[in-house]
């Protein structure tokens, strides 16, 4: 049920509660919780109450400095945005399409983006959660609980990361920030020295994906009914997929996919993506909320991320996550699987595929020499570009006039397409758990629990246009509410 806070009236009737901020999580939002007098929920919203505006200080600056300076949107998926750029701009750059070794460097860049991510948040943000329980103790539910109950796997997460970002620096030059890609290519290859060291702690990193998968298999499999349930929204599924239906994180056209497993639009092209997604902006957040325009903004939303891929592509092309994927499928019997807790073990598959294919890039020996940047192809004025972040489809769009400076930038990122997704699972969650009970931190947890789920990069979502509701409240010493005024 919607509700707006229109009148006094309605406000007097209603106990407001939020979670703020919401922690584990990248950036910053709030929960907002309205309760009637019996304590039963009305609405249940999450807030991006920050805004950073890197579409509008794009604008202006000369374009091939655009991946470096978007990038600094995030300091956990940087390369997501720096790849996406570069991508982007390569056919304006006359850079079109990039030499078969700056592909494989990008890639090898990107896979290792997506294994530092997928460690980070599994092993630090949501493992204490699914370990210890979501009603544990908060002194023991957290990453220092983790170390001290479960040392191996605390240390394996360490060391995925790690792995992770020593791949990000041998191709970008840094672990965060770095330069690697440019519009039309690449600006280093990869060393020798790099590549066997990276290369002598491959195998490593795929057994201990594997482990990764086992444990979130185990642990969806242990409490099927919790899995299956928890946070479950049903909706269409969204992502890349390859010409021949495999998972791509790093190109291919989009297919769209109904909450039942029916394919609805297939080979969409990620340059006309305004053809077909409406981004709606709503008063009370700084996300957008898109939908895919034929359906309509009722059901017309839509998932990406794991949890979506997996089950979005024919299959996955390393054999190790394939086998995993398999596994996956056959424990929702076949169907598709929309409970918010099934993109942990969904991420630790994707984790395994990254690592598979980083290992294959690293032993082609083509990674170390020949052509890395293309020069004097037609320059254009606008490019797009879509590639498959940790989090989700991610959507960079360019405009660049006669002076090549920059003069137009949209971005819609992973967590802008889950933002209605999202929304309706603390909805789901909050009705289920909290509705007419008295209210702990334990039971607010599971709020939360179902926003990790979906790993929200927030920071990289504040980029609505509009404006937000500006909300003044006077209390006094003792915190009783003297005065409240709304402008909208």
């Amino acid at each position: 049920m919607s509700l707006e806070l229109e009148t006094a009236a309605q406000r007097d009737t209603l106990r407001r509660v939020a979670i703020d901020p919401v922690s584990r999580v990248e950036g910053h939002g709030k929960v907002t919780l309205l309760l009637d007098e019996a304590g039963h929920v009305c609405e249940a919203r999450l807030h991006i109450v920050e805004f950073r505006g890197f579409e509008a200080f794009i604008e202006g600056r000369p374009y091939w400095e655009v991946p470096v300076m978007v990038q600094r949107l995030c300091g956990i998926c940087p390369v997501s945005h720096h790849l996406a750029a570069a991508k982007a701009l390569d056919g304006i750059a006359g850079g079109a399409p990039v030499p078969p070794v700056a592909d494989k460097l990008r890639r090898l860049m990107h896979y290792g983006q997506i294994m530092q991510s997928h460690a980070l948040h599994f092993y630090r943000l949501a493992s204490p959660d699914l370990l210890f329980g979501f009603e544990a103790p908060p002194a023991t539910r957290n990453i220092a609980g983790l170390a001290a109950a479960y040392p191996h796997v605390a240390r394996q997460g360490v060391m995925l990361r790690r792995f992770g970002q020593e791949i990000i620096q041998a191709t970008s030059g840094k672990r965060i920030h770095g330069t690697g890609a440019i519009p039309g290519g690449m600006n280093r290859h990869l060393s020798p020295q790099d590549q066997a060291s990276l290369r002598a702690q491959a195998d490593q990193a795929v057994s201990w994906s594997q482990e990764a998968v086992a444990l979130a298999a185990h642990l969806s499999c242990s409490q099927p009914l919790l899995y299956r349930e928890f946070g479950q929204v049903r909706s269409p599924l969204l992502s890349l997929v390859r010409a021949d239906g495999a998972l791509d994180f790093y190109d291919g056209t989009l297919r769209l996919r109904d909450a039942d497993g029916r394919i609805l639009h297939e080979g969409l092209d990620p340059a006309r993506y305004q053809d077909y997604l409406v981004e709606e902006v709503k008063p009370w957040s700084y996300m957008k909320f898109p939908y895919f325009a034929a359906l309509g903004p009722q059901r017309g939303w839509y998932k990406v991320g794991p949890l979506t891929r997996v089950q979005n592509c024919d299959f996955i092309p390393s054999p190790l996550a394939e086998h995993a994927r398999q596994a996956f499928i056959a424990q929702g019997d076949g169907s598709i699987q929309h409970g918010a807790l099934a993109y942990h073990w969904a991420r630790m598959i994707e984790m395994l595929h990254a690592a598979e294919v980083v290992r294959d890039l690293l032993d082609d020996p083509a990674m170390l020499e020949g052509a890395i940047l293309h020069q004097g192809g037609p320059h254009q004025r606008e490019g797009i570009s879509a590639i498959e972040a940790p989090r989700g489809t991610l959507l960079h769009h360019y405009r660049v006039g006669e002076d090549d400076l920059v003069s137009h930038c949209n971005l819609i990122v992973s967590t802008t397409h889950n933002n209605q997704a999202m929304n309706e699972a603390i909805r789901q969650v909050a009705l289920r758990y909290l509705d007419g009970r008295s209210l702990t931190e334990g039971l607010l947890n599971h709020i939360e629990v179902a926003i990790r789920a979906f790993d929200p990069c927030l920071s990289c979502a504040t980029h609505a246009l509009g404006q937000m509701p500006l909300v003044v409240e006077l209390q006094d010493a003792s915190g009783a509410l003297l005065e409240r005024k709304l402008r909208t």
